[in-house]
């Protein structure tokens, strides 16, 4: 497992003004989860080339001090962002992106601004989402009634088979009825029409297990 193990030798600080905003949190969590996910950072191996703010220096040098016995004891990733959102991230602030998360609806959004809207909330219920299947269904649950009609029965593995089935079946909507635009200019025959009808609205496949 890789594992964070950095004091405050390792990492150059700043001396500007301490975060205070949520978006700037994210934005140095997101660059240091860069580099953790691409190599294995220890002391002595490799210094952290990224510029964290004052406070967040003396919390995570103190905390390597106290916690993890100055690194001798290693700290994987996900406990590091727990930590760290216990430390920056109010508590109502938490309970506000869960809720949030908990009511999340497609709505007006195209699909992929609901899938990134809701990968990003889903940070703030990681028990809610530890469950793949669960973590699929809650996917499919806020989906707009047109599809989530057509797919909540369906038993998805993960949130990556959710969102393929929903993919294809948005495609063949999305193809129905831009046919259905053209045959007003050119009608069809009765038995063509239904035949569009079919394949615009068959049920999708169950996913092989």
């Amino acid at each position: 497992m890789a594992t964070i193990m950095t004091s405050s030798a390792d990492i150059s600080t700043s001396s500007e003004e301490i975060v205070r905003s949520d978006s700037e949190r994210e934005v140095w969590l997101h660059v240091v989860g860069v580099v953790f996910l691409l190599v294995r950072v220890s002391r002595g191996e490799m210094s952290l080339g990224v510029r964290i703010r004052e406070r967040a220096d003396v919390w995570w040098s103190s905390l390597l001090r106290t916690r993890f016995e100055d690194g001798a004891v290693e700290v994987g990733w996900d406990e590091f962002v727990r930590l760290f959102r216990t430390k920056f991230v109010p508590e109502h602030v938490q309970d506000k992106m869960e809720q949030e998360f908990l009511s999340l609806t497609q709505g007006s959004m195209k699909m992929l601004e609901y899938e990134a809207r809701f990968a990003k909330l889903s940070k703030y219920a990681p028990h809610i989402v530890a469950d793949d299947r669960r973590k699929a269904k809650k996917f499919v649950m806020g989906l707009r009634p047109s599809l989530r009609t057509r797919l909540v029965a369906f038993d998805h593995r993960t949130l990556e088979q959710a969102l393929s089935a929903t993919c294809r079946q948005e495609g063949e909507m999305e193809k129905y009825l831009e046919e259905k635009k053209a045959s007003e200019k050119s009608p069809a025959t009765p038995f063509q029409r239904q035949e569009r009808k079919k394949a615009a609205f068959q049920s999708p496949q169950r996913p092989v297990a």
